[in-house]
């Protein structure tokens, strides 16, 4: 009789340790199987169009933008990084991300302002004051708010990347003050902003994409360009327009754009990754634009090109008043000129 106790007692331990082993898995399993579901990220490739060369700090910042996103997403994320406008020029990519054909373009706000004019205002003549204000700017309320307008384009704003202070630079003689671009054929991009500052200076605007520019200089189809030192260099238009004006009449950002279409494929938690991924590239690009600055001045000097200093003054008057021209920005403006 003691034997059988022990063993009923014995039996109904094992029963209940067995009840609550059960117990336990029904919270992990599915209640139509014994199976446990596993969430699975969905796997994507996607394909990003940059319009510099692989010298230019843009693009290494576009590459190393997509290692991060493999690195944060597990693998689940890949990105193809096309240089050198071999997807089109800013404009096409920029109609391609809203047709959802193509899944990122780095282009700068001055190509965006035909598509989404609120990021016109970043490209308006001196608008900045300084780098630092410029980015207490671009990553405040100011710029969070003009981003995030850009989905109902059918687009996500991926950060503010630097491209630079745009100059002048010409092929027959140095640019001393305005008057020194009287009837000059100057390339711009498909920028009203842009053609109409060119226009106050006295010059003719002549847009045009950016890889027609060599030629174009080359030929005397036009007599300069404006842009930075960095793109200066590494585009090989020092070699064919030698003379740079330190005006710094523009210091409109770049922005890394993403198609809505694409950013809808992935998770939750891949957007955050995306989003990481494009934060993190974007502070170490502004700094290796930066210090690249410098060392492409020092090239096109040690090549022979001769950089003069303007009165930068005579400049911002000359353009003064296209603030006018729209008024659409008056009160961003007014924000922006109350950054210090």
């Amino acid at each position: 009789m003691k034997k059988f106790l022990s063993t009923t007692f014995v039996l109904s331990l094992l029963v209940s340790v067995l009840i609550g082993c059960n117990a336990k898995a029904t919270t992990v399993t599915s209640a139509k199987t014994t199976e446990p579901t596993v969430k699975t990220e969905p796997v994507l490739n996607f394909k990003l169009a940059e319009n510099q060369s692989a010298e230019n700090p843009v693009s290494k910042g576009m590459l190393k933008f997509a290692d991060l996103v493999k690195e944060k997403t597990n693998g689940t994320v890949s990105i193809e990084v096309y240089l050198d406008a071999q997807l089109g020029t800013e404009n096409e990519t920029i109609d391609q991300i809203q047709a959802g054909t193509l899944d990122f373009a780095r282009v700068n706000t001055s190509a965006m302002v035909s598509t989404a004019d609120t990021v016109g205002v970043f490209s308006l003549p001196y608008i900045f004051t300084s780098m630092d204000q410029k980015y207490k700017v671009l990553d405040g309320s100011i710029g969070q708010t003009i981003s995030e307008g850009l989905t109902k384009y059918n687009m996500i704003g991926l950060e503010y990347w630097e491209a630079g202070s745009r100059c002048f630079y010409t092929t027959k003689k140095q640019v001393k003050n305005v008057a020194d671009l009287k009837g000059m054929k100057i390339r711009v991009q498909q920028s009203d902003v842009a053609i109409k500052m060119v226009e106050l200076l006295g010059a003719a605007a002549t847009p045009m994409s950016y890889g027609e520019v060599y030629q174009g200089l080359q030929t005397g189809v036009i007599d300069g360009a404006e842009n930075d030192f960095v793109s200066y260099y590494t585009s090989g238009h020092y070699e064919v327009s030698k003379y740079y004006a330190l005006d710094g009449h523009m210091a409109p950002p770049a922005m890394l754009l993403m198609s809505k279409t694409a950013w809808d494929k992935m998770s939750a938690s891949q957007q955050v990754a995306v989003r990481e991924a494009a934060k993190e590239a974007a502070t170490w690009q502004r700094q290796a634009m930066q210090d690249y600055q410098g060392e492409a001045r020092a090239k096109v000097e040690a090549a022979g090109c001769i950089i003069t200093e303007v009165d930068t003054k005579e400049f911002q008057n000359a353009v003064s008043g296209i603030y006018e021209k729209y008024p659409q920005y008056a009160t961003t403006i007014a924000a922006i000129k109350a950054i210090n």
